[in-house]
């Protein structure tokens, strides 16, 4: 079985003065690069990763390429464009000549609209990652949901993965509105989602029976073919650490079969950003 970590994330502290993450987020407030990652993949028979954008800059997007050029197990890259510039399909098409660039990512939950996204000025960026054949990735809160619904429905072909399955609020376990509008997404067939994310979420006392409604409803929707394992690091960290996840996400993937296993852990990444 290829397994694939298909959502972590490389950063230099000194490129993010006055961005995230705080000072105070102690566990994560330092470099992580390609060396601190690697022996974790080793230890957990990890094959590849998806390298994604973590601050909304260009100049971020060509760091992160030009890490993976020196990084074998990186197999794509998820980068980030302003998708309402002028010349964003411009911008789109420079950097998918490197092919490594496989999606693209605009940071919705730091977005105060909540219909950002729902805007027909985006066409000529999603005309333009249509022709470069670029996904997308959605990281967005349960209240972007049903934009991304109607943003969905506008561009039936183009690949969407809800990063972190759109953070759920695993802590108060208030998730009745969370439901609805994932299922309501799960019916479209390009859309998939990531199951991600949910320690951070669920905070630093999670036990599984926590994540477990969540996980359970991302299943049942998305079902086997749909549903993309990532690790999120380093972020998991503020909760636990990539063993501690790679356990959780075992217990939670308890009960299918070794086939539907391998497609949530591995085969869907690779189909869905086209890996191969």
């Amino acid at each position: 079985m290829k397994r694939i970590d298909a959502h972590q994330h490389f950063w230099h502290l000194a490129d993010r003065v006055g961005s995230w993450p705080p000072a105070e987020l102690e566990a994560i407030y330092r470099d992580f690069l390609p060396q601190d990652l690697a022996p974790q993949l080793a230890a957990h028979g990890i094959d590849g990763t998806v390298l994604v954008q973590s601050l909304p800059s260009v100049a971020d997007t060509c760091f992160l390429l030009q890490l993976a050029k020196v990084s074998p197990f990186v197999l794509g890259v998820v980068g980030w464009v302003d998708l309402k510039a002028a010349d964003a399909a411009w911008q789109i098409a420079a950097l998918a000549e490197d092919t490594t660039l496989k999606g693209l990512r605009p940071m919705l939950q730091d977005i105060d609209d909540e219909r950002w996204i729902d805007d027909p000025t985006l066409e000529p960026a999603i005309a333009a990652m249509l022709r470069c054949d670029l996904s997308f990735d959605a990281l967005v809160l349960p209240r972007h949901l049903p934009a991304l619904l109607s943003f969905a429905q506008r561009y039936p072909t183009l690949r969407i993965v809800i990063d972190h399955a759109a953070k759920p609020p695993i802590a108060s376990g208030d998730y009745a509105a969370w439901e609805v509008d994932i299922r309501r997404l799960s019916a479209l067939p390009q859309v998939y989602c990531k199951l991600s994310g949910m320690l951070t979420e669920a905070g630093p006392g999670w036990a599984l029976a926590d994540l477990q409604p969540y996980a359970s409803v991302v299943l049942e929707a998305f079902g086997p073919r749909r549903v993309i394992w990532g690790s999120d690091w380093p972020v998991v960290n503020l909760a636990s650490d990539y063993a501690g996840w790679i356990q959780a996400s075992a217990c939670l993937l308890d009960g299918l079969s070794e086939r539907e296993k391998a497609q949530i852990l591995g085969l869907n990444a690779i189909r869905f950003y086209h890996l191969d």
